[in-house]
């Protein structure tokens, strides 16, 4: 499990948005150094413990990840093989929230330098996640009080108040990424419920 560094927001006193990207910098300066390999082994393992949790699940809410990312294409292909209905995010102009139905196969496309790939839609709705019967959300880091550390823009903090109270939040990280020190957080952060590692899935709420 990571542990900050002496460098990083524990006790510091910074403000919270340095306190977070400070953090953020750590992360994916560990996530670019990261071996292939490694990489590869993540995405199969992850897919491997994603399917023990489809059971009685119709539809989930999932994501096309980045490049330094856990690669979420196995996990995608392993929804698709049940036969669940698979949502991904749609990102519109600013914070805007969208999502549209996918199948493995269909397009992605990037639309801007350092977004995940997006199908081409129709739209279906921010609210759309609703429903949902399981949520994997990306995260960079995930504590052991369920706060997850997002990339920056709010996008899911926002778009998770539109989910139903019962459904599960699981984030997706790379082993390393379980932090055992508190994550800075805000009062509107919406904690996940479990954590999804090469290592299996970690409840961290009831």
């Amino acid at each position: 499990m990571w542990t900050l560094s002496p460098s990083s927001p524990g006790a510091s006193g910074l403000e919270l948005e340095d306190a977070k990207h400070l953090v953020r910098e750590e992360v994916r300066r560990h996530r670019r150094d990261r071996p292939e390999r490694e990489r590869r082994e993540a995405a199969d393992a992850i897919a491997v413990h994603a399917r023990a949790l489809l059971d009685g699940v119709t539809t989930v809410a999932a994501y096309a990840a980045r490049p330094s990312e856990p690669n979420t294409g196995p996990l995608l292909e392993v929804l698709d093989e049940a036969g669940v209905r698979i949502l991904l995010p749609v990102l519109g102009p600013g914070l805007t929230r969208d999502w549209a139905a996918y199948r493995v196969g269909d397009p992605l496309a990037e639309h801007a330098p350092g977004r995940p790939p997006e199908p081409e839609g129709p739209g279906l709705g921010e609210s759309a996640i609703a429903s949902a019967d399981l949520i994997f959300a990306p995260a960079l880091a995930v504590d052991t009080r369920g706060v997850r550390l997002g990339q920056g823009g709010g996008w899911y903090d926002r778009v998770l108040a539109h989910a139903q109270d019962q459904t599960p939040v699981i984030a997706i990280v790379f082993e390393d990424e379980r932090c055992s020190d508190p994550l800075p957080s805000a009062a509107h952060d919406r904690p996940v419920d479990g954590v999804l590692t090469p290592s299996g899935l970690h409840w961290l709420r009831s």
